[in-house]
């Protein structure tokens, strides 16, 4: 596969690692923390032998989310990638302090790891949730959610395999339900229609735009904006919800679920 030409989705930022957090990356990191590699990573070998099914995580932030779900799913293998060292202590202080054996992190660009270590038709599942949604227009061609990228997570799902994504920001949830919606390989679990609410037809993508080789950056098409989508689900039981989240749906902010199938 090509390697994506794209505009970072990430910024390093500046975080402290504490001491608690380095602690764990000294002491439970070379049990649990894969290092980058050039080619691809035995996923049964890297889990101890174990055969169960395969789910990648990408941008697990702090970890509560992933502990949680890993600890509820333990038949399940999980594989979290996150390029914040703060973020890869914390969980690594998780899954000692929760006796975690099925999770392993990579501290790495998620689509490089895409790349080169995870061989096409070998994950069960994808989960991305709460992907930074760059709030300003100029920004949005920073978002993770872009045709180019979806298409490499679908070549490593395995036929009827799962993608579950959430976001609390309503305008990358109606971008998100597009690209996905407009994938041939994927099937939208929802059994909801919906009409797109956050574009205008000022959003829509010029000819000058589109002329251009380089040009990668989503945007809705006229036919997009006056159809209508299947759109939603209800969160799955297995994805709490987290402090923030619950913050947020206090204050009256809404949370999008989206799960698809590959064919």
């Amino acid at each position: 596969m090509t390697r994506i030409d794209r505009i970072r989705s990430f910024v390093l930022r500046a975080g402290r690692t504490t001491g608690g957090q380095q602690r764990a990356i000294d002491e439970l990191g070379p049990q649990f923390l894969i290092p980058f590699q050039e080619h691809v990573l035995d996923l049964q070998q890297t889990f101890d032998g174990s055969s169960h099914s395969k789910i990648l995580e990408i941008g697990f932030g702090m970890g509560e989310t992933t502990a949680k779900i890993a600890a509820l799913r333990s038949e399940d293998d999980f594989l979290a990638i996150e390029v914040h060292p703060p973020g890869v202590g914390a969980l690594l202080k998780l899954i000692g302090e929760n006796n975690l054996t099925n999770l392993r992190l990579i501290r790495h660009d998620a689509v490089e790891v895409l790349e080169k270590m995870i061989a096409p038709n070998s994950l069960d599942g994808i989960h991305i949730y709460f992907a930074d949604p760059w709030h300003k227009k100029r920004h949005h061609k920073r978002r993770l959610i872009q045709t180019q990228f979806v298409r490499l997570l679908i070549s490593r799902l395995k036929p009827g395999a799962y993608l579950h994504l959430a976001t609390d920001w309503h305008n990358y949830a109606e971008q998100m339900l597009l690209v996905l919606n407009a994938e041939s390989d994927l099937v939208n679990t929802s059994t909801e229609q919906m009409s797109v609410e956050t574009f205008s037809a000022a959003d829509v993508a010029s000819d000058l735009e589109l002329a251009k080789e380089s040009f990668k950056e989503f945007k809705p098409t006229l036919e997009q904006l006056d159809a209508k989508h299947p759109g939603y689900v209800e969160r799955p039981a297995y994805r709490p919800t987290t402090k923030f989240e619950n913050r947020g749906i206090k204050l009256g902010h809404g949370v999008w679920d989206l799960v698809y199938k590959k064919n």
